[in-house]
């Protein structure tokens, strides 16, 4: 497969063409990535690697060990392209982007849980899955280079997708960025970072934590003071150490949910405005970015250690529901708001699914086995407790819907919409 950014030889399985691992830039450590263009044909048959990072007990028993099985690697910024295998060139499907979450210290865009290939086949979209800086590389400004250089490597990636898509049947014109955790909070600063304009159409945020990104500057200098001065060619043990100190040194400095994220996007630094003006920037590009926005029930019960009486405890206290509130449904709620106000086009969501064989509902991630990977995938993960595999089918089916038409007009129809009420309410851009 030609495109302007080089040959491609894509692989064809199971009703989808994938090309996987495509370098879409290249980057020194610290620096910002530049283009790269292919002068060999590349045989684009072996996922992107994840970028360096701890592995937690926690995210295993969440999501399941298919982080364990990638290759870990600084040569990270790559892409996959899932396309239907019978699309041709010109024929203008959706484009979804996908960028991961896990507090920007962790995740991959090809871990085996976001198999787009379900969400490709039923509803004939072309995904693109990008993988990206993480924690010190990628984030903080450390050595003394760009903050958010994670961001920046995302709006390289939506360049390659502008100048390539169209190769695999997509239209660059009707892109889509959706992103779970911190990548539903990285794809609402999409909305306003310098450079990205016209390289999206619509924008999906999932369960964002939008409650507890700003005011970060004082933890953030504290961290930079922790990790201390990078030497050069230092390896990569010795940089993940430098990051355990400088997230031990944001949580004692902020405390509380602030500091339960450590890492994250910093105003002021390129590509994003100062915090005093990103609701202007936001109110600015409203009518020309259509947002769906929401997040799940019981966001924080993801947060607490138990799994049976303890969350039961936390539920009545209330505690699940005000972190939950103040950690993300407050900022949807704020930001589609915001949009409506300011001329934009906004869905509000809320996830409600408690699966079966657990206690509480819809916790943080829980959307994610509803829209990407397979019930094999997800097999074990505490997510999903044990809901049988068709079942997880036919709720993902409903789910996939509505992001897909979504992408696909910036508006879901009624009839889509009652169809999922079982697991989403909807509100605002509802069709007849």
């Amino acid at each position: 497969m030609a495109t302007p950014r080089g040959t491609l030889h894509a692989v064809v399985s199971d009703g989808v063409l994938r090309a996987l691992g495509v370098p879409y830039a290249r980057a020194e450590r610290y620096a910002v990535a530049e283009p790269v263009r292919l002068n060999e044909p590349y045989l684009a048959d072996t996922p992107a690697p994840a970028a360096p990072q701890p592995i937690t007990p926690v995210a295993h028993d969440v999501l399941g060990g298919g982080r364990e099985r990638l290759v870990i690697s600084e040569d990270c910024l790559r892409l996959s392209v899932t396309a239907p295998e019978d699309a041709v060139p010109g024929e203008d499907l959706p484009v979804m982007v996908w960028l991961h979450g896990g507090s920007y210290v962790g995740g991959a865009g090809d871990m085996p849980i976001y198999d787009p290939a379900p969400l490709v086949r039923q509803e004939r979209v072309v995904v693109v899955s990008v993988t990206f800086r993480l924690g010190v590389l990628g984030y903080l400004g450390f050595g003394g280079g760009p903050a958010n250089l994670g961001l920046l490597d995302q709006i390289e990636a939506l360049r390659w997708v502008r100048d390539c898509v169209a190769g695999f049947g997509g239209d660059p014109a009707c892109v889509t960025v959706f992103g779970q955790s911190a990548g539903g909070d990285s794809a609402a600063h999409l909305m306003i970072a310098a450079g990205a304009r016209g390289l999206l159409r619509r924008v999906i945020v999932q369960s964002a934590p939008l409650g507890i990104v700003t005011g970060r500057e004082p933890m953030y200098r504290a961290m930079l003071r922790a990790a201390g001065t990078p030497q050069p060619g230092e390896d990569l043990e010795a940089v993940l150490r430098r990051q355990a100190r400088a997230s031990t040194a944001g949580f004692l400095t902020a405390g509380g949910l602030r500091g339960g994220m450590p890492f994250g996007l910093r105003y002021g630094h390129r590509p994003l405005p100062a915090e005093r003006d990103r609701e202007a920037a936001w109110r600015a590009v409203a009518p020309q970015i259509d947002l769906m926005i929401g997040n799940t029930t019981q966001e924080a019960a993801l947060f607490t250690r138990g799994r049976s009486g303890r969350d039961w405890i936390l539920t009545e206290g209330g505690l699940i529901e005000w972190s939950t509130r103040r950690i993300y449904a407050d900022g949807a709620d704020h930001l589609a708001g915001l949009h409506r106000e300011a001329g934009g086009n906004a869905v509000r969501y809320l996830l409600d699914w408690r699966p079966q064989g657990t206690l509480l509902g819809a916790r943080h991630n829980s959307d994610l086995p509803l829209l990407l990977g397979t019930p094999q995938a997800w097999e074990g993960a505490l997510l999903i407790g044990a809901t049988p595999p068709e079942e997880l089918e036919r709720l993902a089916a409903l789910m996939r819907a509505v992001w897909a038409q979504f992408a696909r007009t910036g508006g879901v129809s009624q009839e889509t919409a009652q169809a999922a009420a079982e697991i989403l309410t909807l509100t605002s851009r509802v069709e007849n």
